[in-house]
């Protein structure tokens, strides 16, 4: 579950790390008196669980009541890469001397957790590991022995982080290493992280993903769920008990099969393409489970052509195909069809499907043709 930025500066608030005096408003007059309240100069935030709230003008600087009412009534109701802003966060703004990077998170194939700490900081981590690798600090760390203090200051110190910020530092990640594992996190990360001008660190941002998995053992977390905005598309397929995604692209994906399915969204994107979702049918590829995977598919407005890739192993591609038609029967589908059918009984598969053949539904013969046929109809 994501946090918004306010509800993971909240969280951190719990372990004692120091983040920006400020609080939440829904209207315009409600950011104006936490403005007045917090005192100015504030900085008014767009709570949308997506990047990039700066270039679209979710983020803005206000000295005066004034300029809050004025900012805060151009935010409110924003639309920021398809997510309507219907909250900000208004906080004092802070004067940055430096601007540092950290993060905890799960390194699974190692079985440990994994601390990233840079003096690079203000930019996506994704850009420094690319421009400048050297920039980053790893710290792999036993969930049996844990962080510590002296761990931390040696750490801080490899990362070159300024030598007047290197104490606050460390007894910062001690406690954000503490959020991260009591507070059940799958990331936990603060970008920036800033080094004030009277040498004071504190957490300017604040990414919080809360691990599910951990939710029997935290009650509380039901006021985080009250606030959640889930894709409409998402929320139809987990009624239909689907194992579904979405994307932002507009080729409809289904396959049978998570590694298929995400194999199939490479192909989809190493052609030309853009997937505008995962969605995985497992081995239940029977008229009901593709009538209800073309009706959460065919739902997105954005989905121009559906790729269906189903490569048959217990699953029987002639089944699979008696699916499809039955399913066409049910859902009315507004987008072309492509299926790649492999495996199984892959020949009667297609023999079944031959003679209902169209310009809006395709058989072809490997996954890449498909895809590329796919590919072709979403961008006609």
């Amino acid at each position: 579950m994501d946090l918004f930025e306010y509800q993971g500066k909240q969280y951190f608030s719990r372990y004692g790390i120091a983040v920006s005096p400020g609080d939440i408003a829904d209207t315009v007059e409600e950011a104006v008196a936490v403005a007045e309240r917090v005192g100015y100069p504030v900085v008014i935030k767009a709570q949308v669980k997506v990047g990039g709230r700066g270039k679209a003008g979710g983020v803005q600087l206000a000295s005066t009541s004034e300029e809050v009412k004025f900012h805060a009534g151009n935010i409110l109701g924003l639309d920021i890469k398809g997510h309507i802003v219907h909250r900000v966060w208004v906080e004092r703004s802070s004067d940055i001397a430096k601007e540092y990077y950290v993060s905890f998170t799960l390194d699974r194939p190692n079985k440990v957790h994994l601390g990233m700490l840079s003096a690079q900081g203000g930019v996506e981590i994704e850009v420094v590991a690319e421009e400048n690798p050297d920039a980053i600090s790893f710290l792999s760390i036993d969930p049996l022995r844990g962080l510590d203090l002296a761990a931390a200051r040696k750490w801080v110190d490899e990362a070159q982080l300024d030598e007047v910020a290197q104490e606050q530092a460390a007894q910062l990640l001690v406690k954000l290493y503490e959020c991260y594992t009591k507070g059940d996190c799958d990331l936990a990360e603060i970008n920036p992280l800033i080094l004030t001008p009277e040498n004071t660190v504190h957490a300017l941002d604040a990414k919080v993903t809360l691990d599910e998995n951990a939710s029997f053992r935290h009650p509380e977390w039901e006021e985080f769920r009250a606030t959640e905005t889930e894709d409409p598309r998402e929320k139809m397929a987990k009624e239909k008990g689907l194992n579904y995604i979405g994307l932002d692209g507009t080729v409809g994906i289904i396959a049978n099969g998570a590694g298929l399915a995400m194999s199939t969204l490479d192909v989809v994107n190493q052609v030309g393409g853009t997937a505008a979702n995962f969605l995985d049918i497992g081995g239940g590829a029977n008229a009901d489970v593709m009538a209800s995977a073309l009706e959460v598919i065919n739902a997105d407005p954005k989905v121009k052509a559906i790729f269906v890739n189903i490569f048959g192993g217990i699953t029987r591609v002639d089944e699979v195909a008696k699916g499809v038609l039955e399913a066409l029967q049910r859902v009315s589908i507004s987008s072309p069809i492509v299926l790649r059918l492999d495996g199984t009984n892959a020949v009667e598969g297609r023999a079944i499907l031959a003679p209902h053949e169209s310009d809006t539904l395709i058989t072809e013969p490997t996954m890449l043709e498909a895809a590329r046929r796919a590919v072709a109809l979403a961008n006609a």
